[in-house]
């Protein structure tokens, strides 16, 4: 679909672990050169797929990321026996206190944060 919309020759598929993914980038001088990143993998690793995708979004580029709601348990006090939305319930809290980037988490489907890198 790539080479159908005519943009293949500006799509870079990378299929690895995300952190090793993410790492590499880094590593290869990446850091401040992207405008744009999406994170929707294993809840435990937002953390620090957040942490990456800081170092490798320029300033005033956004980082964009899914389920962030969890069906509303991020929000729901009684559910603390899943890891996942304790993880997320912890991302929720870093993000809002994070002077790096301005934000919102939209109450759209299952969640989403959209962060503008300052």
């Amino acid at each position: 679909y790539w080479a159908e919309a005519g943009v293949d020759d500006r799509v870079d598929l990378r299929i690895a672990p995300a952190l090793e993914t993410l790492d590499a980038l880094l590593v290869a001088g990446g850091a401040r050169s992207f405008d744009l990143a999406f994170i929707d993998a294993d809840k435990t690793g937002y953390p620090a797929y957040w942490e990456r995708c800081l170092s490798l979004v320029r300033a005033g580029g956004l980082i964009v990321l899914d389920n962030m709601l969890r069906s509303g348990a991020v929000a729901d006090p009684t559910v603390d026996d899943d890891e996942n939305v304790l993880v997320i319930r912890a991302l929720n809290e870093t993000i809002a206190g994070d002077e790096r980037v301005d934000y919102v988490l939209l109450g759209i489907a299952d969640g989403m944060t959209v962060a503008r890198k300052r």
